[in-house]
């Protein structure tokens, strides 16, 4: 949402006064968590990369594999693989589940049947929920369900890019391990950081309504133009064309701005993005370059 909204910023004295307890606090009290399974990170990024180093240290196996759905937010399947996994090649348990909810770059966001058939067997899941604000929905961190891990952020729905702040979520049995792996491994964040998340949990509801009626627009605007087979729950679609490298190609010679598919290990389509205000026409002129008018 960056460049779409801006989010309040704190004062020098709430600078000055920030508390990464306090931050937790109302991060556990909004996941409706235990305080004591939240850590604080700079960013999703960072939380996924934690929690998947620290799952690939509890792995017994030589090459531990890991379950993927592609298409996939590459740094969830990037950081697997650096971290010593393979990519689920055969039938039976993988060490690790990773998958964005709502997902990225679709924009669907799975009901807990479809997650649970999806995971089954795996010994870890790790969810990152970047667009959940999105979407309206709980966290999966609230069930407190073995094995599961979850990561978020503030850059993205609350457009605070600049704040640097994430959160991964430990299942109740891991979050003492995880402690000391955490702090070990991460630094402190920044006051500044600190005190404009906590800033914008205190002011977060008419935040959440901006964001949610510009979402609301560039979503009605997307379901008329293209048929969709579900709702989308997050600010991107994934627009399945059968070769997303040549259109996204095209597109740019036309000054138009998508993913191509290949980014997220398929060249099957290419991902729409929803945040600008100017997303109607952008789509578009978007349709124009896909139909071969332009």
């Amino acid at each position: 949402m960056a460049g779409s909204i801006t989010h309040p910023r704190p004062t020098p004295r709430e600078i000055r006064d920030a508390s990464a307890d306090d931050l937790i606090g109302q991060l556990a009290s909004g996941l409706r968590v235990d305080p004591g399974r939240v850590f604080l990170t700079t960013g999703a990024t960072e939380a996924n990369s934690w929690v998947t180093w620290f799952r690939a240290r509890a792995s017994r196996g030589k090459a531990p594999r890991v379950r993927v759905r592609f298409p996939e937010y590459p740094p969830l399947v990037d950081v697997a693989l650096w971290a010593g996994f393979r990519t689920e090649g055969t039938p039976g348990r993988p060490s690790l589940a990773v998958v964005s909810l709502p997902r990225n770059p679709e924009g669907i966001l799975w009901s807990d049947s479809e997650l649970a058939e999806w995971s089954e067997g795996a010994r870890s899941v790790l969810i990152d929920e970047t667009f959940r604000g999105f979407s309206g929905a709980p966290s999966q961190a609230k069930a407190g369900r073995p094995g599961v891990w979850v990561t978020g952020t503030f850059t993205k729905f609350y457009a605070a890019d600049d704040i640097r702040v994430g959160y991964a979520v430990a299942p109740p049995e891991g979050a003492a391990a995880f402690a000391r792996f955490h702090g070990l491994v991460t630094d402190e964040l920044t006051p500044y950081s600190v005190a404009a998340a906590l800033r914008i949990l205190r002011e977060g509801r008419p935040l959440v309504a901006r964001v949610r009626r510009l979402f609301e627009t560039n979503r009605a605007a997307l379901a008329r133009a293209l048929p969709l087979d579900r709702t989308v729950q997050a600010p991107v679609h994934f627009d399945r064309v059968p070769d997303g490298d040549r259109l996204a190609r095209r597109c740019l010679r036309a000054s138009v701005l998508v993913c191509p598919g290949s980014f997220f290990g398929t060249r099957e389509g290419v991902r729409i993005s929803l945040t600008r205000r100017t997303f109607p026409r952008d789509l578009a002129a978007y349709l124009r370059v896909r139909s071969g008018t332009v």
